[in-house]
């Protein structure tokens, strides 16, 4: 009889065929459960994401280029700036008309650019970077054709007034394009302390791909500061116009002291460092305690930006004005979180739990809230800190989760059932104040429609629009949950590039918190297999 000399082959196929078996088992597992809880409880963030990006290649002015993926939109504004001499062709639109208004562009471009300086990695690890890059390039290269001299910006193309009395795709516009400007004589801080912190911030985002881009951008960015510091004034006292649209309530003073913030962050050049902290008291940035964050009134982000730098050793000798920056920074996050004493200073919340604000597009304050209570999340998470509030303590993982509840509530997690982010989900609104979304894409009808038949045909309709505006946060519900999906119910379905804009970043990260809970479970699953 003869000896087997081989050796035993028992587990031939034991160890490497169970991991094999434990990943692919893992990986149907996931599936299953995702395909479950997108069905009833959780959220599709990468879905999300994806589809905010979307939204901003909607409300894209000038010349389509030839990757554009919303393709119901063309050409428009192609002679934007002809009239005085300069070219103004490009930017965004900010919400459902045709108007080009700086201020609320800047921030929402200083907003795509925080998101990716916060969230870079996990917006990289979702496929999206390349996509966020050219949102906030869309912009940027529009404030390079604005600033045309050190102390000229052109502040609006187009005029909200007569812009109104038309309902016309952007490709038909026979509106008014007239183009404002702030200079030395007509001075417009605000505006030109947002655009410099726009153009800052994006210098951060472009540093690693683009360094020549990125330079540029900071060389504007330091000359729109100096032009908004050395002549002050509000712009909307030189641009009349804006007054009914975007009027500057909160004054210059935030944006000069978020300018300053952002070229320090961008520069690491101590005498901006050094204008935060002597201009804190009379700029009323260690003054205000501000329970809203907007395209208006900056504290709140600035707070928080200047409140991390307390844990940098090298800044140690400025704890005093960096201790009261960060006190206000705390206010806002305790008000959103309903933790201060006194009802007056907490943010009013829906019967459903949604921050309310105000009534006219509410949404806006809810996704820069989620974004800032993410952020100081990650830094509580970061320094290994909580957060102490009038009525208790808070831990980075509270902040988290109610940040995740605001976002979720966007997302359909609300008594409507309804998603306020539009295309996303099964139900969301259907006739979106909108003038290009509410008329028959000009690719399928290049017929001209004028400025009434618009209104006549279409404006009153209704029917769903004809082209979804994928990606845009409308206005959202009223104090009580409610919402009514109408054209002409402006205050609830119009939707404005700021309001999405700091979703992108929070969308991001919660996707990675996602993912990287579904490899914990899987390890942990193929963990336990060998036990």
């Amino acid at each position: 009889m003869e000896m087997d000399t081989q050796p035993h082959k028992k587990h031939h196929f034991g160890t490497s065929y169970m991991r094999f078996l434990v990943q692919h088992c893992c990986l149907v597992i996931t599936l299953l459960i995702s395909t479950f809880f997108t069905t009833t409880t959780a959220f599709d963030y990468a879905d999300a994401l994806s589809k905010s990006l979307l939204y901003f290649e909607a409300q894209r002015s000038g010349r389509i280029p030839y990757n554009q993926r919303v393709t119901w939109r063309d050409h428009s504004g192609l002679t934007d700036g002809l009239e005085e001499g300069v070219d103004l062709v490009g930017g965004y639109y900010d919400a459902g008309d045709h108007v080009k208004f700086g201020l609320p562009m800047a921030f929402t471009i200083t907003m795509l650019s925080w998101s990716a300086i916060e969230y870079r990695q996990q917006i990289e690890e979702a496929g999206e970077l390349q996509h966020t890059l050219e949102a906030i390039k869309w912009g940027t290269d529009y404030f390079i054709k604005a600033h045309t001299s050190p102390n000229v910006l052109w502040a609006e193309v187009g005029d909200g007034d007569t812009d109104h009395y038309c309902w016309q795709r952007p490709e038909d516009m026979t509106t008014s394009r007239r183009a404002f400007k702030i200079d030395e004589n007509n001075p417009g801080s605000d505006l030109a302390g947002e655009t410099a912190a726009a153009m800052a911030a994006a210098s951060i985002v472009f540093r690693k791909t683009n360094a020549h881009y990125s330079h540029l951008l900071l060389h504007h960015a330091l000359q729109l500061f100096e032009f908004g510091d050395k002549y002050r004034g509000n712009y909307d006292a030189s641009v009349g116009v804006v007054k009914s649209y975007y009027a500057s309530v909160s004054g210059y003073m935030d944006e000069l002291l978020w300018a300053a913030t952002w070229l320090y962050k961008a520069t690491d050049n101590k005498m901006y460092f050094e204008y935060v902290l002597s201009n804190a008291h009379s700029f009323g940035g260690t003054g205000w305690s501000i329970s809203e964050f907007s395209w208006d009134v900056k504290y709140a982000g600035l707070q928080l930006m200047l409140s991390k730098l307390m844990r940098e050793e090298k800044e140690k000798k400025h704890m005093a004005i960096l201790e009261e920056y960060r006190s206000k920074a705390e206010y806002y996050i305790c008000s959103c979180l309903n933790k201060n004493n006194d009802s007056k200073d907490n943010v009013e919340r829906t019967p459903g739990g949604l921050l309310y604000i105000r009534e006219w597009n509410n949404m806006q304050y809810v996704s820069t809230a989620a974004f800032l209570l993410s952020t100081y999340s990650d830094f509580l998470e970061n320094t290994n800190e909580k957060l102490n509030c009038e009525t208790g303590t808070v831990d980075h993982e509270e902040i988290h989760s109610f940040a995740k509840s605001q976002v979720d509530y966007i997302l359909g997690s609300n008594p409507v059932n309804m998603s306020y982010l539009v295309g996303y989900g099964p139900k969301y609104p259907k006739r979106v104040h909108h003038r290009g979304a509410s008329i028959v894409s000009y690719k399928r009808n290049k017929g001209f429609i004028g400025c009434t038949q618009g209104y006549d045909n279409w404006y009153g309709s209704q029917e769903p629009n004809p082209n979804v505006l994928v990606g845009a946060l409308v206005g959202g519900p009223d104090g009580k949950d409610n919402f009514e999906d109408r054209r002409n119910n402006f205050m609830q379905t119009e939707a404005c590039t700021y309001n999405t804009a700091p979703l992108v970043g929070v969308f991001a990260k919660f996707l990675h918190i996602e993912n990287h809970k579904t490899v914990h479970d899987c390890n942990s699953l193929l963990v336990a297999s060998f036990k």
